[in-house]
This record gives structure tokens, sequence and C-alpha cells, in this order.
């Protein structure tokens, strides 16, 4: 499955209700699950970015649907990068020739 980067920002919503923040992760995990994909990785950051999370889903539509689905609550702005593997990094770069 492609794997997606989600770079991840609190509002100030969500920075007021920093506890719920585990249940929230709860959630998006969930939604991922409904969405056929899944949570590989998650990181809190320290600079630009409060969260960097990976993931995998079958299709960018479905990887927009859950980067629009989490940020629609509200605690998070998410900027979502397609991300490929070393391998098929050099399949991009043999196509090429």
């Amino acid at each position: 499955m492609p794997t997606y980067i989600h770079l991840t920002s609190y509002t100030e919503d969500g920075v007021q209700n920093i506890a719920d923040s585990p249940d929230r992760l709860d959630d998006a995990k969930e939604l991922a699950a409904s969405l056929n994909g899944e949570f590989k990785t998650f990181f809190l950051t320290m600079g630009q970015y409060d969260i960097v999370a990976i993931t995998e889903f079958p299709d960018d539509e479905t990887a927009a649907q859950f980067a629009l689905g989490v940020a629609s609550e509200g605690a998070v702005t998410t900027e979502t990068l397609k991300a490929f593997s070393e391998d098929e990094f050099r399949d991009v770069i043999t196509g090429m020739s």
C-alpha cells in the first residue's frame, strides 16, 4: 500500500484540550482502520510540527479522506506527503531512462 507522511500541528483548541490528545490519537487510528489503512508510526516532535505520523492507505483518495477526517475535528491541522520507499524511488528513476 502507498505510504503517507502527515506533518501535523496543534490548533489553539488542540492545545487548550491537550489532555484529550491520546484519545484523539486512538480515534485517528480507528479512522485509519475503518478506511482499510494502517497507522504505522506516531512521533511527538519538537520544531515546526508537533506530530509526525506515518500511515498506509490503499490510494491517495483514501489518504485524503483520513487527513480531512482528522482535521475536521478541529484539534490539528495537517499536511500530507506521499512517500516512496527506496525500492520505489529506484523504480521511478529507472523508468526515466
